[in-house]
């Protein structure tokens, strides 16, 4: 009796579990960025939906039924960047071709460049590019095609530069880049004190898979964006950590305590980005 009754429920309750995994996965992968109020919007409007059936409001019921018709093409073009972003990692991002030692030393170039422009308080704004192309999204940029050194990335930098302007893109340890121009974010909920690089670097994140590191020029904070969240006002440690648990295959934190650590101060940074 109890095996023919497994025979009955598995597959439904095995679709089930499927369809609750995907629909929480794409959830918690699109909260926080721009298509974020499209859902909360598509959600009321299926609660009105739901309404209408059950009040059998028939004109409202066949607009409604008319928008979820079209619905399905909207959100294609809507939610593209983020298609693109959720099956990049799908697909997978490790740099096959790089050794884990070469990505630390990559690394090690931008702590030490970070570190020297944060103690003398100029701007910086630099793309680690991943599996998506950066010159899709990137409206502008000057190809420089040359060694990642923390003397050429202080260099393109230096505020009598021309260059010194917009963003430097980076793959692998060559700067490919320099004066990008990145997409700004259109999010309403950010503080109203982040200026046009966070913003950039958020915007960025937003559409490509692309870690970002920015250097505010009025404070000399250290910030990243990653997968449409800025975290600001981190130190070089930390930095180094996270570009080290995304960019080194299997790298683990040094302890339990430090990644709990880390952990907490990263969340209560990112909550303190939207107040």
């Amino acid at each position: 009796m109890a095996w023919e009754l497994f025979k009955i429920i598995w597959r439904p309750v095995m679709e089930i579990s499927i369809l609750t995994v995907a629909i929480y996965y794409v959830f918690v992968f699109v909260r926080g960025t721009r298509g974020w109020p499209v859902i909360i919007g598509f959600l009321v409007m299926l609660g009105l939906t739901f309404l209408a059936t059950v009040l059998k409001l028939e004109v409202l019921g066949s607009l409604l039924r008319a928008f979820f018709t079209l619905w399905a093409v909207a959100v294609l073009v809507i939610f593209q960047p983020e298609f693109r972003r959720m099956l990049a990692e799908l697909g997978g991002n490790l740099p096959f071709f790089t050794t884990a030692r070469e990505q630390r030393e990559n690394i090690e170039v931008i702590i030490q460049t970070v570190e020297r422009l944060a103690d003398v308080h100029i701007g910086a704004l630099i793309a680690i590019e991943q599996s998506i192309q950066l010159q899709e999204v990137v409206e502008s940029g000057i190809v420089v095609d040359c060694e990642a050194t923390p003397e050429m990335l202080e260099t393109i930098f230096f505020p009598n530069n021309a260059i010194h302007d917009g963003g430097v893109i980076m793959q692998g340890d060559r700067i490919t880049h320099a004066a990008c121009i990145f997409p700004l974010t259109q999010r309403q909920d950010l503080n109203k004190s982040l200026g046009t690089r966070h913003r950039a670097a958020i915007g960025l994140a937003e559409e490509t898979d692309a870690l970002i590191v920015v250097v505010s020029e009025e404070t000399g904070s250290i910030s990243y964006a990653y997968k449409g969240q800025l975290v600001r006002g981190i130190t070089l440690e930390e930095l180094r950590s996270f570009l080290t648990s995304i960019l080194v295959p299997h790298a683990k934190p040094r302890s339990l305590i430090e990644w709990l650590r880390a952990r907490r101060s990263s969340r209560l940074r990112i909550n303190l980005v939207l107040l």
